[in-house]
């Protein structure tokens, strides 16, 4: 776990980021919960207390809400005391992943579109991941580009195009040995017809002649559909986290 959590810290940076006492501090003016977090990634040595207040402090100053990432390899007991001090659960996430030696092999189908493939993401890549996200902020339009730039490791990007239109997303991020898969997006209208299943089966056939053995990804908990077009390249639940979130 304590790998995978590590490798999705490389794969998707924050705008701003600051180390405190075994705890990374996020900060994406809340693009997602996972840029705009404090979570744990050492061992701490100050009173659980004092660093929630020292957290909520920061926050405060970034004027975003406050939020806190819980996971198996964090402590505890930081939970309960969030929970008490009136945090409340939101987005709850599990953790897929698969070994390219023991999982069925990929597969990529063919969902009648073509797939583009470059080695890192573009503007034309980023403008259509908004595009099919739907209405963006102004400040995320100015600031993720620079999030996706700042990715150290290698990737795949993969956009899926149809009567000259970009309808599909997916990027794969290559760290050790693993590629995540990230930023599965279809248009609506065209949704149920394999093409993001054509996406993860090229992103992984990629990776995998690339060297990589095995992949992760993280999906919301509660989406059946996801998991199901996962569990078919032969991920299976790792494990599972969430956030705890306090408004300013």
């Amino acid at each position: 776990m304590k790998m995978i959590e590590d490798l999705s810290l490389n794969a998707w940076p924050s705008y701003q980021m600051q180390v405190y006492d075994g705890w990374i501090l996020r900060f994406s003016y809340f693009y997602t919960h996972r840029t705009n977090c404090a979570e744990q990634i050492g061992a701490s040595t100050l009173p659980l207390g004092e660093k929630i207040r020292y957290a909520e402090w920061v926050y405060r100053k970034w004027r975003s809400p406050t939020v806190f990432k819980i996971s198996p390899v964090g402590d505890p007991a930081l939970d309960s005391l969030l929970e008490a001090g009136g945090y409340r659960i939101e987005h709850a996430t599990t953790v897929m992943t698969r070994s390219f030696a023991e999982s069925p092999a990929c597969r990529e189908g063919n969902a009648g579109c073509e797939l583009l493939l470059r080695d890192r993401v573009d503007d034309e890549w980023i403008r259509a991941l908004f595009a099919l996200k739907g209405e963006t902020p102004d400040i995320h339009r100015k600031i993720v580009p620079k999030m996706y730039d700042a990715i150290p490791m290698d990737e795949i990007a993969v956009s899926a195009v149809s009567g000259g239109k970009v309808i599909g997303t997916g990027l794969g991020i290559l760290d050790r040995g693993y590629v995540g898969v990230y930023a599965i997006h279809v248009d609506s209208a065209h949704r149920r017809r394999g093409i993001a299943s054509q996406i993860v089966g090229t992103i992984l056939s990629e990776a995998e002649k690339k060297g990589a053995g095995a992949a992760y990804l993280q999906v919301v908990s509660d989406n059946a559909a996801a998991k199901a077009l996962y569990r078919t390249y032969g991920f299976r639940d790792s494990y599972r986290y969430y956030f705890r979130v306090k408004g300013i």
